[in-house]
């Protein structure tokens, strides 16, 4: 029963508003169902199945809003977390943002359901598993990973008869690969809405390659560095820019606040290298077509050249700016070249090639200022060659300032960060001038 179909959730949604006594009512039905297996030195640890789906109301008098959720759908358990919604809601305080819910809209059908991932079983999994356990051994490693499949649906209606449905399926792969001394560590991380995409052999291959290499790194003094960012890297960097939204910034609490007051946007504020856009249609990365707020999600151009081109708008905040509304972004997609990471290296004169990024922590929110640590494998590069691995470096660097020094961007990666679990399609960057402040003995 985890996933419905879009008749069977309108169907069950209807019945809910039915219960209603309030001014408004939204309800929104979500499931999903997928299994996983994890592993460590080189054996399988846990595997399973999950199944679960949820309902919850939001009920509305005034601008009194309560919630309420409940995992039972027979009549009497639903019309309860109705009731139970609007006796909350009577007992809220006024919100003085509270936005009357949105009438009925058409939202475009999405690309994210693929039925080849849908129908992954435990055999494909452990097969995929066996794969990669392999490499490891053959390499005389040590792995740990994870893969997931997962199937899902969301799905809203409303008192004012708008109503939203999406079905996706999604998986992820991560490794991690150690010798058997604790002195060199590899990984590659890989997530996709389509399976058949997804090459367990070739990624571990990467991490055993990253782990036997990084064995018996170098100290080498810290300071300011020409850097190649592998996409992992410049995924976990990045992602803390990628809330493009105008309130914080008109009320001074982001980067894209302006000193004195107000926001950036039509600001120059990287190299014209830097393209930043979301786009629910892209073939790599799709998402969803609507959000929560009923509003649709199109292509975005949140940076354009370099240019701050937009700025999220909620329905409050727009209303009382006079702009228009639009979504958080749905994913977040930016331009590379087609340079490979081993051409960016044979560019490089002298520098560093980091593999991934790990424990970063906002340091300055004006200026995205953020310090974090170097880890599973990162090499020192002379004359266009790797010369030999080096001992991880803490750095304190802005993603801002980094993407003013963009030398050269790679191909398009799709890489997930651990922390959120999302994917993004992110290039390999060459940077100049990125700042390593001291040595870590951590692999």
């Amino acid at each position: 029963m985890a996933i419905l179909s879009k008749e069977e959730a309108q169907a069950l949604l209807k019945k809910v508003i039915a219960f209603s006594k309030a001014d408004e009512c939204e309800v929104s039905l979500n499931g999903s169902e997928g299994g996983n297996i994890r592993y460590a030195r080189n054996a399988v640890s846990t595997a399973g199945d999950i199944s679960t789906m949820s309902l919850a109301v939001s009920s509305t008098y005034g601008k009194k809003t309560g919630s309420a959720s409940i995992n039972e759908f027979d009549d009497k358990s639903l019309e309860k977390v109705v009731r139970r919604a609007e006796e909350l809601a009577q007992l809220a305080p006024e919100n003085p943002e509270s936005m009357p819910l949105m009438g009925p809209a058409n939202f475009k059908d999405a690309i994210t359901y693929v039925p080849a991932t849908a129908a992954m079983t435990p055999e494909s999994r452990a097969e995929a598993v066996g794969k990669s356990i392999k490499v490891a051994k053959d390499a005389k490693l040590e792995a740990a990973g994870f893969i997931e499949n997962t199937t899902a649906f969301s799905s809203f209606m409303n008192s004012k008869g708008l109503f939203g449905y999406n079905k996706s399926t999604d998986v992820i792969f991560s490794i991690t690969t150690r010798n058997q001394e604790g002195t060199g560590s590899g990984y590659a991380a890989r997530g996709f809405n389509d399976v058949t995409k997804l090459d367990t052999l070739s990624a571990t291959k990467v991490a055993a390659g990253k782990a036997n290499g990084s064995a018996a790194a170098k100290a080498i003094e810290p300071g300011k560095y020409t850097v190649i960012l592998e996409p992992v890297a410049a995924t976990y960097m990045l992602e803390n820019m990628f809330r493009f939204d105008a309130r914080s910034a008109d009320e001074g609490r982001s980067f894209l606040s302006k000193p004195g007051g107000g926001n950036r946007l039509g600001e120059q504020l990287m190299d014209e290298k830097v393209n930043i856009y979301s786009d629910p249609f892209h073939p790599d990365l799709p998402s969803s077509t609507f959000n929560r707020d009923g509003l649709p999600v199109e292509r975005v151009n949140w940076i354009e050249k370099g240019v701050v081109k937009n700025l999220n708008y909620s329905r409050f905040w727009a209303e009382k700016k006079g702009m228009k509304p639009g979504p958080f972004a749905s994913n977040i997609i930016m331009d590379g070249g087609t340079a490979s990471i081993e051409d960016l290296i044979k560019s490089t004169e002298r520098g560093i090639l980091v593999s991934r990024l790990w424990y970063i922590r906002l340091v300055d929110p004006q200026s995205l200022l953020l310090t974090g640590l170097t880890r599973d494998g990162t090499f020192y590069i002379e004359n266009g060659q790797i010369k030999y691995p080096v001992k991880n470096f803490r750095f304190n660097e802005s993603p801002v300032i980094m993407l003013n020094n963009v030398e050269a961007l790679g191909k398009q990666e799709r890489s997930i960060s651990v922390e959120s679990y999302r994917s993004y399609l992110i290039p390999a960057m060459k940077i100049r001038d990125f700042t390593f402040t001291s040595l870590s003995d951590a692999v």
